[in-house]
């Protein structure tokens, strides 16, 4: 018997913004993948709101590509699902897929650029992988770190982000979306190039 490969379409791609439906996680840390692709979804007159593959869901064409806007419904932990049956529903391959998370370990307003690798610790990246692999890019953003060791993680993860920590983290999203652009485009190396360092990050490194 001939198995043949599932004929992939390499010109369309899926951004996933993480976090938890509900008025109850507005703001709060977990939910910044959600904030993020909303603010891109403006900027490109997106309208993320038709319910399908266990999400919100809105399309569009990003520098000539397709782009399917996804905020997946089944809570962070479930993430995977919904990621899976999107992909699966368009054959879309895993390097076409962008995933805009929180990432606990970062500061606020840091972007760090991944083209692969392991989850980090983040429920809903493992999610991710356990359904599709390690080999897709990623979008981390800083949500601060834990004030204590001794903190709960889930505990600091769903607490409410404080204004000026909203408005450093905000004032990163139109970086996000440049770099959501490059990625679209191909160059993934020149998204890493051009955001994945601030421009105090970039004196530090100058001067050690």
């Amino acid at each position: 018997m001939i198995f043949f490969k599932k004929k992939e379409n390499k010109e369309y791609f899926l951004l996933v913004g993480l976090g938890n439906p509900g008025k109850k996680y507005e703001d709060t840390r977990h939910n910044i993948g959600f904030a993020a692709l909303d603010y891109i979804a403006k900027e490109e007159n997106v309208s993320v709101v038709k319910m399908k593959h266990d999400a919100l869901c809105g399309e569009t064409i990003i520098t000539g590509k397709k782009v399917l806007f996804v905020k997946p419904q089944t809570y962070m932990n479930l993430s995977g699902v919904s990621v899976k049956k999107a992909m699966d529903y368009y054959k879309i391959p895993a390097e076409n897929i962008i995933i805009l998370h929180d990432d606990i370990a970062l500061p606020e307003g840091i972007i760090r650029i991944k083209k692969e690798g392991t989850a980090g610790g983040h429920n809903g990246i493992s999610s991710i992988i356990n359904g599709v692999g390690n080999v897709f890019p990623r979008i981390k953003i800083g949500a601060g770190e834990k004030p204590n060791k001794e903190m709960d993680t889930a505990d600091w993860v769903l607490s409410r982000l404080s204004s000026q920590e909203k408005e450093k983290i905000e004032s990163r999203f139109e970086d996000i979306y440049g770099a959501v652009r490059e990625i679209v485009k191909g160059d993934i190396a020149q998204a890493m190039n051009l955001y994945n360092a601030t421009p105090k990050e970039e004196k530090c490194s100058t001067e050690t």
